[in-house]
C-alpha cells in the first residue's frame, strides 16, 4: 500500500501494508527516534505528532494516516520550542535517557499549545498517563511549567 504523507517538512510516499504500525513504518523510513516501548501507547518511546498532536505510534495502523502531517523528534529537535522544552527540562534536573523523550517532549509541547496557562492539577492529568522511566511525575510537571515560563518571557521580548 502507497500512503501519501507529509513526513518532517517533506512530502514523501511511505511504503507499508495496512495492519503495520505507523511506528515500524516510521522505523523503517530512518526515523530513528521512533523507539518501540511498551507497544500499548503508555512508555512514550514511539510518540510522535500526527497533525500537530501527540500520538503513540504503535497503535496507529499505517493504513490510516493518508495525508497526515507526521513530524517526530529526529525533526522537532530542530525547532524553537524543543529548545524552551528542554531549556524547563533542563531546569527542573530532568535527564533524559533517550527511550522515553518523546512522549515527555510531545506532552510538553501539547500542553504549552493550551490558550490559557494550564494549572499543575491539569498539567499532572495530561501527563500521568505517561509511564517515564527516567523521570518522576512531579519533576516532569516542573519542567513544563518551567517551559511554559520560559517560552511566555520570550515571547514578551518579542
Amino acid at each position: 500500500m502507497k500512503i501519501p504523507v507529509t513526513l518532517n517538512g517533506n512530502k514523501i510516499i511511505l511504503d507499508a501494508h495496512a495492519d503495520e504500525t505507523l511506528m515500524k513504518v516510521l522505523h523503517k523510513n530512518g526515523c530513528t527516534s521512533v523507539k518501540s516501548g511498551c507497544s500499548g501507547g503508555f512508555c512514550g518511546a514511539c510518540t510522535i505528532l500526527l497533525d500537530d498532536r501527540p500520538v503513540a505510534s504503535c497503535k496507529i495502523p499505517a493504513g490510516i494516516v493518508r495525508n497526515s502531517d507526521i513530524v517526530t523528534l529526529d525533526y522537532f529537535v530542530k525547532t524553537e520550542e524543543y529548545i524552551t522544552i528542554i531549556s524547563g527540562f533542563q531546569k527542573a534536573g530532568i535527564k533524559l535517557c533517550g527511550y522515553c523523550t518523546a512522549g515527555k517532549v510531545f506532552s510538553a509541547y501539547q500542553i504549552m499549545k493550551m490558550p490559557k496557562m494550564p494549572t499543575r492539577q491539569e498539567i499532572t492529568d495530561y501527563v500521568k498517563a505517561l509511564s517515564p522511566c527516567c523521570t518522576d511525575l512531579e519533576t516532569l510537571v516542573n519542567g513544563i511549567i518551567y517551559a511554559i515560563q520560559i517560552s511566555n518571557k520570550r515571547q514578551k521580548r518579542t
